[in-house]
């Protein structure tokens, strides 16, 4: 058993940042895969990025290559989301994810947090 919990979001004006992190608990949090997806008002749930169990291989949704950056740290069991020049569409709740793979998808994901509300405004 995985539990995972978000914490950092907030709100930003457009172009600033934040950092989110995602604390995993569980003797075996360290070996699963993570990724962050994140959810608007009216929307699907989306792929934002992922990060293998060792951290070696990253993955990122278009819309946020070059301004988000995936990170772990496995002897602290976080996963971080560094994410900079925010855009008002970024405005969503943020969620992590575990998962065997790195995975594009919700599903497959074996445990998720409760989310983090990040409000970019323009």
């Amino acid at each position: 058993q995985v539990q995972l919990v978000e914490s950092g979001g907030g709100l930003v004006q457009a172009g600033g940042s934040l950092r989110l992190s995602c604390a995993a608990s569980g003797r075996t949090a360290s070996r699963y895969a993570m990724g962050w997806f994140r959810q608007a008002p009216g929307k699907e749930r989306e792929f934002v990025a992922a990060i293998n169990w060792s951290g070696s291989s990253t993955d990122y949704a278009d819309s946020v290559k070059g301004r988000f950056t995936i990170s772990r740290d496995n002897s602290k069991n976080t996963v971080y989301l560094q994410m900079n020049s925010l855009k008002p569409e970024d405005t969503a709740v943020y969620y992590c994810a575990a998962s065997p793979i790195s995975l594009r998808v919700p599903t497959g994901h074996d445990y998720w947090g409760q989310g983090t509300q990040v409000t970019v405004s323009s």
